[in-house]
């Protein structure tokens, strides 16, 4: 197994935390729709200035950094490569 595969593996489901901070940052995704993993957070209202609150509030939430190659709009493009990320550097 590759350490890719492997550290795919080992990534656990996202917490209420992080599912609160996102959709703090989504003005186009309704108290009632869900938050799926693929939900295009771009679609959902998260512009480039949202991107930098909500990286920092992240960072500030988990204690982490996110390494200066993990700041791409890939990262921010689904709650699932953001939480994949965000894992990743803690």
């Amino acid at each position: 197994m590759s350490p890719t595969e492997s550290e795919e593996t080992m990534i656990s489901p996202w917490d209420e935390k992080f599912e609160t901070l996102v959709r703090g940052a989504l003005p186009f995704l309704g108290p009632g729709e869900e938050l799926r993993a693929d939900t295009d957070l771009t679609d959902a209202g998260l512009d480039s200035m949202a991107i930098v609150e909500l990286l920092t509030s992240l960072e500030q939430a988990y204690g982490v950094r996110l390494a200066a190659e993990a700041l791409t709009r890939e990262t921010f493009g689904t709650p699932a490569t953001l939480w994949r990320a965000l894992s990743l550097a803690g």
